[in-house]
């Protein structure tokens, strides 16, 4: 076997961000703003793509946050470079590379546990289906059932030249 399977290459990440990114058009269409929170890095990086594809097709704004967690802490350690109470009765698109576990998009979401909003929806690149925290997504590019000793890489760069996911 390979040491590596391309599943993706920088086209088929840019169909999936387009799907998704009308996908994320129809779900909110009568919207006047959205929030596109990005998990870094690479969910940042795929968080500014979709904003990209949303400001051509979209009638409404969006704005950019990024959240730096800790992934590997037992506990919510995030830094947000947003004021919390910029979220208050808005929609948040909530945006990670890959869905494995479930924990830092649970993380994710508790960054606004305490803001009253609008819907709270999430998006992945990759959901893997192996989930430990009761966690799903509303906007996939692909999901996977590998076995648990797989391993994806997203490799996603700011300007998109390197673009590619692979399964290991």
């Amino acid at each position: 076997m390979p040491d590596k399977l391309l599943l993706l290459n920088k086209q088929q990440i840019q169909q999936k961000i387009d799907r998704i990114a009308y996908q994320v058009l129809e779900d909110n269409f009568d919207e006047k703003e959205i929030i596109i929170a990005g998990m870094l890095p690479r969910g940042g990086f795929l968080a500014a793509r979709l904003k990209k594809v949303l400001d051509e097709i979209a009638p409404f704004k969006s704005k950019l946050f990024t959240i730096d967690l800790d992934r590997f802490s037992s506990s919510l350690d995030a830094k947000i470079d947003f004021d919390i109470k910029d979220c208050h009765n808005k929609v948040i698109i909530l945006v990670d590379d890959v869905l494995n576990t479930g924990k830092a998009l649970t993380y994710g979401f508790g960054v606004f546990l305490n803001v009253p909003l609008k819907k709270l929806r999430t998006v992945v690149l990759v959901d893997r289906n192996h989930k430990n925290f009761p966690v799903t997504t509303d906007y996939s590019g692909i999901a996977l059932s590998t076995i648990i000793k797989q391993h994806i890489d997203v490799e996603l760069s700011e300007n998109g030249e390197e673009d590619a996911v692979y399964l290991r």
